[in-house]
């Protein structure tokens, strides 16, 4: 059986975080596991407080899985400050399998779950161990120190993240006008993913969803432009049949059927 690991935060509303990493990869055929990063007081309304974890417990939750269940794959989410960041980028020097960063920095409350020592250190120390990084175009904005609003400069804030010692970057477009079109640089080559805009406030999680279901393509041995692909038309269609829970920014479809045309 595929086996796929999340390093993130909790989400008790169930629409991102590990929990919907979780559900992701259970979707994709993909066995589960994850390690707690931080713990949220949150629902579809509003983040109420965050409450990080020591770096030695996040570490010795990592060590339990990895010796004895390793994955295939693996994921961060919110990380929640400098010292959990550098003690993962230590461990991340030994990975035998692909790490996918997504640089959760906001919510989408606009809580913050990241300072600025936190994403200095992201850049120098765990960025060049991952396989991927899958910002959107705020978080891609900080970690080029650009502004990145329009196709021309998410190409240019791509190949900028990419000389940080990523091989491939995925800037998600969702904050664009107009269509979704994500930016995928992959071995230096540009790849465009596009989908019509769904006209809903149901998002609460997409961006966990996307790169939990990147992990599990990569999980399954698919390459990174496949495994983007494939992820995108997932999170295409979770958006678009969303069950419309909750009063605010309510959670995707995770009962999608996971499109498997490659």
């Amino acid at each position: 059986m595929t086996v796929a690991l999340t390093i993130a935060g909790s989400d008790p509303s169930g629409g991102a975080g590990l929990q919907a990493d979780l559900k992701t990869f259970h979707q994709h055929g993909a066995y589960g596991m994850s390690v707690v990063t931080l713990l949220t007081v949150q629902n579809t309304q509003q983040v109420a407080s965050v409450e990080v974890l020591a770096p030695e417990f996040v570490l010795a939750q990592l060590d339990a899985v990895l010796d004895d269940i390793p994955p295939a794959a693996a994921k961060t989410g919110a990380l929640g400050n400098a010292a959990v960041i550098e003690a993962l980028a230590e461990k991340a020097r030994r990975f035998s399998f692909p790490l996918v960063i997504d640089p959760v920095m906001v919510s989408k409350h606009g809580a913050p779950l990241i300072d600025e020592d936190a994403v200095k250190v992201l850049r120098r120390q765990l960025l060049p161990h991952a396989t991927l990084v899958t910002p959107n175009l705020p978080e891609a904005a900080r970690l080029a120190d650009m502004e990145v609003s329009s196709l021309a400069s998410m190409e240019a804030a791509a190949t900028a993240i990419s000389q940080l010692g990523v091989a491939n970057v995925l800037i998600k477009g969702g904050h664009l006008d107009g269509d979704s079109i994500d930016l995928l640089r992959a071995d230096g080559q540009f790849h465009r993913l596009a989908s019509a805009r769904i006209d809903t406030q149901h998002t609460h999680g997409t961006g966990c969803v996307m790169s939990a279901a990147i992990t599990a393509g990569l999980a399954e041995g698919n390459d990174v432009v496949c495994a983007v692909d494939t992820a995108k038309r997932f999170v295409t269609s979770a958006i678009a049949s969303n069950p419309n829970l909750g009063h605010g920014y309510g959670p995707l479809n995770l009962f999608a059927k996971v499109d498997e045309e490659q």
